[in-house]
């Protein structure tokens, strides 16, 4: 009897075991499938004769604080860049970051700094809604799958070729976009701030930015 016993309190425990791994695999799995990987591109923006032309390689720029009496001279940081990002389902930071370009700061017209940047970590990215379609327009989106544009933020942590750190502000408004996201790329660079986002203009290839999701 005690050895019957013991046979059903093993094989109890067993399943009981099997059926914790189960639900931890099934959630594991499940928060997996909430992860976004997305991709981020500062793009050139080419309009055409009833189309519009997305492509890798574009510029973004952002600005020190004016006026240049109470904080020093202005000063603009340039940016290209691509990468892609995983972010967690936690809606938390991530390390699976990759990407990077180059970076060049401007004081005055004269360049007074130049160099490469690399990403390092995702600090968050919030995710706004899929892009719409332009009436009347034919989208080219040579950066990604036109159908898999997005609009929202993504903050990222990076390190530039001279040493110092700074934090790298993406952000999309893209087609259908709701208020309150800049489009551009605001950022800063050990401790100075290229917080004045210079928005996109018409007939300037230049501050336009895209993200996609992966999966």
């Amino acid at each position: 009897m005690e050895a019957r016993a013991r046979r059903l309190f093993l094989l109890g425990g067993a399943a009981t075991v099997g059926a914790v791994l189960l639900l931890l695999t099934t959630f594991a799995g499940a928060a997996a499938g909430r992860a976004q990987h997305v991709s981020w591109d500062i793009i050139h923006f080419t309009p055409g004769t009833g189309t519009v032309t997305f492509s890798p390689g574009g510029v973004a720029s952002a600005q020190t604080q004016a006026p240049a009496s109470t904080f020093g001279p202005v000063q603009t940081i340039t940016l290209t860049g691509h990468g892609t990002f995983v972010a967690p389902s936690s809606g938390r930071g991530s390390g699976a970051a990759t990407g990077g370009g180059t970076w060049t700061i401007t004081e005055g017209g004269t360049t007074v700094a130049s160099g490469t940047y690399e990403v390092r970590d995702l600090v968050s990215w919030e995710f706004a809604n899929k892009q719409a379609g332009i009436p009347g327009t034919t989208i080219i989106d040579q950066t990604g799958d036109v159908d898999a544009r997005a609009n929202g933020t993504a903050v990222l942590r990076i390190e530039f070729s001279d040493g110092e750190w700074g934090i790298l502000t993406v952000g999309c408004h893209g087609p259908g976009a709701p208020n309150h996201i800049f489009e551009g790329i605001a950022t800063t660079k050990g401790y100075k701030t290229y917080y004045a986002v210079q928005n996109p203009a018409g007939g300037v290839d230049a501050n336009r930015t895209i993200f996609h999701l992966q999966k």
